[in-house]
C-alpha cells in the first residue's frame, strides 16, 4: 500500500492542497486590494468645502460672490487695458501700462492664494480620542453633581489658559469634538474650527485665517491701489481728450472709460476702508472675529489687554505679515490607511485638537483650572 492510499489518505492530501494554495494565493491578492481601496482624505473630508486638482485646491462651498470678484476685476482691468492704456502710453508714458500689469499680476495672484488654500482649518478629534475626551468630561461631571445639590447645573466645557499674564477660556467644540486653542473659531458656513480666525469671507469664497490672511490682507491693499490706479488714469484719460475734442466727443470714443469709472467709484471707498480696517488690526495684533466681540482693550493697564500684542505696531505687523507659514494640519491629500489603529487622545489633561498640541512662542503658561 502507498503512502498516502489508505484511509483519509487522499482527503488528508486534498485538504492539504486546498489550504497551502489558498494561502500561498492571499499575498498577491492583498496588496492589490488594498492598493484599491485607498482613498484621498480630501474625497471624505467632514466640512464643507470643495476640492479641486486633487485636493490642492480647498475652497468654501458657495464660491457665487467669489467668481463676481473675479468678474469685477476681469472685466474693469480688460477695459483698462484695451481701451485706456494704448492712448495714455503714447500720449503720457509707457510705465502706465507696464504699471498697472504688475498691479494686476499682485491681485490676481493674493486672489487666488486666498482663495485655494487652506486657511487653518483645525483636523477633528478622532473617534478614540473623542471618546476618551467624552469620558474625562462626564466623570468629572458626575463628581460635580455628586457633590452639590439636586439643582445644580454643571460648569460649562472650557479650559482656562494663561497667556502673557491674561487668562484666556479655551471653549469645547461640539462638532470637531476638541477643546479649541486660543484664537481658534468654528466657521458656521465651512463647518470647520480654523486657527486664529479672522471671518469667513464670501468675496475671496474662503475662510480668513491663520495660514491665509497675510495674502488676503495683500490682497485688499493691492487691489485698492489698483482700484485708485485705474480710477486716476481713466479721469485723466477723459480729461486728456476732452481738451482735445470736447467731453461729449471724449465719451464717444471711449465709452469703456465711463463703465470702469463708474466700477471704481462706487467700489474704491469700502476697499480702501476694509484695508484701512485690516491695517489698524493688524497694527494691534486683533482678529476681525476679537475686534467685533470686543474681547481687547487696546490700553495694556486694561484688566482685558490683548495679550497677544507685542506692544509695538512695527512688531505686530512683523509678526502677521513676515513670520514663517504654519504648515496645513489636515493631511488633505494623504491616503487613509483602513487598517492603521486610530491614535489615541493622552490624558493627562493637555488641551489637544486632532492630533496636534497647541504650541505658541509668546510665553503661554496652560492653567487647566476648570472644565
Amino acid at each position: 500500500m502507498t503512502p498516502g492510499s489508505g484511509e483519509g489518505g487522499p482527503m488528508k492530501d486534498c485538504e492539504y492542497s486546498q489550504i497551502s494554495t489558498h494561502s500561498s494565493s492571499s499575498p498577491m491578492e492583498s496588496p492589490h486590494k488594498k492598493k484599491t481601496a485607498l482613498k484621498r482624505k480630501w474625497k471624505v473630508f467632514p466640512g464643507r468645502n470643495k476640492f479641486f486638482c486633487n485636493g490642492r485646491i480647498m475652497m468654501a462651498r458657495q464660491t457665487g460672490v467669489f467668481y463676481l470678484t473675479l468678474v469685477l476685476i476681469l472685466v474693469t482691468s480688460g477695459l483698462f487695458f484695451a481701451f485706456d492704456c494704448p492712448y495714455l502710453s503714447v500720449q503720457i508714458t509707457p510705465a502706465i501700462p507696464a504699471v498697472g500689469a504688475i498691479l494686476f499680476l499682485f491681485v490676481m495672484g493674493t486672489l487666488l492664494r486666498t482663495s485655494f488654500s487652506d486657511p487653518g482649518v483645525l483636523p477633528r478629534a478622532t473617534p478614540d480620542e473623542a471618546a476618551d475626551l467624552e469620558r474625562q468630561i462626564g466623570n468629572i461631571e458626575e463628581i460635580a453633581n455628586g457633590s452639590s445639590s439636586g439643582g445644580y447645573r454643571p460648569p460649562p466645557r472650557t479650559k482656562e489658559v494663561v497667556i502673557n499674564g491674561q487668562t484666556v477660556k479655551l471653549k469645547y467644540c461640539f462638532t470637531c469634538k476638541i477643546f479649541r486653542p486660543p484664537r481658534a473659531s468654528h466657521c458656521s458656513l465651512c463647518d470647520n474650527c480654523v486657527e486664529r480666525f479672522d471671518h469667513h469671507c464670501p468675496w475671496v469664497g474662503n475662510c480668513v485665517g491663520k495660514r491665509n490672511y497675510r495674502f488676503f490682507y495683500m490682497f485688499i491693499l493691492s487691489l485698492s491701489f489698483l482700484t485708485v490706479f485705474i480710477f486716476a488714469f481713466v479721469i485723466t484719460h477723459v480729461i486728456h481728450r476732452s481738451q482735445q475734442t470736447g467731453f461729449l466727443n471724449a465719451l464717444k470714443d471711449s465709452p469703456a472709460s465711463v463703465l470702469e469709472a463708474v466700477v471704481c467709484f462706487f467700489s474704491v471707498w469700502s476697499i480702501v476702508g476694509l484695508s484701512g480696517f485690516h491695517t489698524y488690526l493688524i497694527s494691534s495684533n486683533q482678529t476681525t472675529n476679537e475686534d467685533i466681540k470686543g474681547s481687547w482693550s487696546n490700553k495694556r493697564g486694561k484688566e482685558n489687554f490683548n495679550p497677544y500684542s507685542h506692544g509695538n505696531i512695527f512688531t505686530n505687523c512683523c509678526s502677521a505679515l513676515c513670520g514663517p507659514l504654519s504648515p496645513s494640519l489636515i493631511d488633505r491629500r494623504g491616503f487613509i490607511q483602513p487598517d492603521t489603529p486610530q491614535p489615541t487622545a493622552p490624558s493627562n489633561g493637555i488641551t489637544m485638537y486632532g492630533a496636534t498640541q497647541f504650541q505658541s512662542n509668546m510665553g503661554t503658561e496652560v492653567r487647566l483650572t476648570r472644565w
